[in-house]
């Protein structure tokens, strides 16, 4: 069984997220302290979400281009 293909409008969870990057749950609040991690948004229960297309766009401000 395959999952549904993701939409721009999908929201990652922060594990999500971590796993993509292969980084631990500190390092993404060590970057969300820095102002440096993507957008999130923090819905009624406390948690993050981070829109698809923000951490598309934050991937994208990261590139080096040297």
């Amino acid at each position: 069984m395959t999952s549904p293909p993701r939409r721009p409008t999908d929201k990652l969870t922060v594990d999500e997220f971590c796993d993509d990057l292969r980084i631990s749950r500190s390092t993404f609040y060590d970057w969300r302290k820095k102002g440096t991690a993507p957008r999130c948004i923090r819905i009624p229960n406390g948690a993050l979400r981070i829109r698809r297309s923000d951490y598309e766009n934050w991937l994208t401000d990261c590139e080096d281009h040297a």
